[in-house]
């Protein structure tokens, strides 16, 4: 339990950017199933607008400190390699 003063602000802060990187990080996992549905159903088209849509997002994610930045060009490579694969 936190004691201090200083103890007690780091707390109430570690619960805020929690709530904030929580709904950041479903936001941007929305984005990526968005792009996953669209894989499976095998349209290019409406696959490579999802792709479109979830790489910024997923950068934003990395600029705010939510993924790593070979994290999220990790996931960014696959997706893309699985779209370029579609016929």
């Amino acid at each position: 339990m936190a004691n201090s003063p200083q103890s007690k602000k780091r707390a109430r802060q570690n619960e805020a950017r929690f709530a904030v990187n929580k709904a950041r990080r479903s936001r941007i996992r929305t984005f990526l199933r968005n792009v996953e549905e669209a894989i499976e159903s095998g349209d290019k088209d409406a696959a490579g607008a999802a792709l479109r849509a979830a790489q910024p997002e997923l950068m934003r994610g990395v600029s705010k400190g939510v993924f790593h930045k070979n994290t999220a060009s990790r996931k960014m490579s696959r997706l893309t390699a699985r779209v370029k694969a579609l016929g």
